[in-house]
């Protein structure tokens, strides 16, 4: 094993291979508190990319219903249970990887679903956890009793991929120009090593082609400076598709890096499983932070208390309009005069999205005639 620094772990870890960083990272931000589950990312990826023979139980993209909800069943909670105590100390993790963990002969710990598994993508949707009690009035913080939340999932194209580490045919790569892995479909023979290891079982396996699949991270669109299918079609405008940097690179002015490293707001999922995942989440504020804490990691009750406050930071407010604004790829933005503008690499302006709307205060009566050419006082329904 290799010795490699995680960022997100806050020291070096073990991985198969020597640390190698690609020219531009592809990297993907949700923002859990817009979404309402209406899969309409999830359709637009399978219209797209799965509509073969083979892929009918494959969602690349798919929203699932926490705490119960699994795609795969079970898939946090098998891989959370094998690795055991997760410890921080402050912000560096103290406790073992899946690859540090790993039995001996093995990359990874994993472990491998049964085809059935993969046949309930909408298990616990909608399901709350807690005690409703018995009151009558709506606490000062809603689903303060009772709660639950949509989590959105690709493939996080991880920095240190483990299907990539685990394939003995070395068919799965990460391509320099922009981080995304992929599967080479003509070296790989279907052990399905990569599902296995795989933590966020991301991998698929196709039962015709007898080869693994999986999110390609819409790369010819990303190659034409555009955002991912998934992405666009959001109607709740809670995604954004960018490029992020470790955070010694850091550029302020490029919407991701402002998210992740500057402001904190935008959070890795399950960073203590050392894979370092490139899909960031602001977290839901109405969960407990204690259940948050191990999804995200250290710094979830910050990022919350600094999207809260989103209303008096226009800069991060700035940022957060801009998702959905634009199909193309932000790659700077600022915040002037109330209005956050975006704008591509070559600094050509994309989008332009004033962030309060102008408001009219109309009067509620007003001067009218009737159909015979009368006067008369007509009266708005609303103001």
């Amino acid at each position: 094993m290799a010795k490699v620094f995680n960022w997100q772990l806050g020291r070096e870890m073990d991985y198969p291979y020597a640390g190698h960083r690609p020219q531009r990272q592809f990297c993907m931000i949700m923002d859990t508190n817009k979404c309402i589950a209406c899969q309409t990312c999830t359709i637009a990826c399978k219209s797209t990319w799965t509509w073969g023979r083979g892929q009918e139980h494959m969602l690349w993209n798919n929203i699932e219903t926490k705490p119960f909800g699994f795609y795969p069943t079970g898939w946090d909670v098998e891989i959370l249970e094998r690795l055991g105590p997760q410890t921080w100390k402050g912000d560096t993790y103290t406790g073992k990887t899946i690859f540090e963990a790993a039995p001996d002969g093995e990359v990874a710990l994993h472990w491998e679903p049964d085809q059935a598994d993969w046949s309930n993508p909408n298990l616990g949707e909608d399901e709350p956890t807690g005690v409703a009690g018995e009151e009558t009035y709506i606490p000062d913080t809603p689903h303060a009793n009772m709660w639950m939340y949509y989590l959105q999932r690709i493939c996080n194209h991880c920095t240190y991929p483990a299907c990539l580490a685990a394939c003995p045919r070395e068919a799965v790569y990460k391509r320099d120009e922009d981080g995304i892995v992929l599967i080479d479909q003509t070296r790989c023979r279907g052990y399905q090593e990569c599902v296995a290891a795989c933590p966020y079982k991301k991998s698929l396996f196709n039962l015709e082609t007898r080869v693994s699949e999986k999110c390609i991270g819409c790369y010819p669109k990303v190659e034409q400076g555009l955002q991912t299918q998934c992405t666009t079609v959001c109607i709740g405008r809670l995604r954004l598709t960018d490029f992020v940097n470790p955070p010694d690179k850091a550029d302020p002015r490029n919407p991701a890096d402002f998210l992740v490293h500057v402001r904190k707001v935008a959070l890795p999922i399950y960073p203590q499983l050392g894979l370092e995942p490139n899909v960031y989440y602001i977290p839901p504020v109405h969960v407990p932070p204690k259940y948050l804490h191990q999804m995200f990691g250290p710094g979830v009750e910050e990022a919350i208390a600094t999207y809260r406050n989103a209303k008096d930071d226009e800069e991060l407010l700035g940022a957060l309009m801009l998702f959905g604004s634009t199909e193309h790829i932000i790659a700077s933005f600022d915040v002037k005069d109330g209005v956050a503008r975006a704008y591509d690499k070559k600094g050509d302006e994309l989008v332009a999205v004033p962030l309060r709307e102008p408001e009219v205060v109309r009067s509620f009566s007003y001067a009218t005639t009737t159909p015979d050419g009368k006067p008369a006082t007509g009266y708005r329904h609303n103001t």
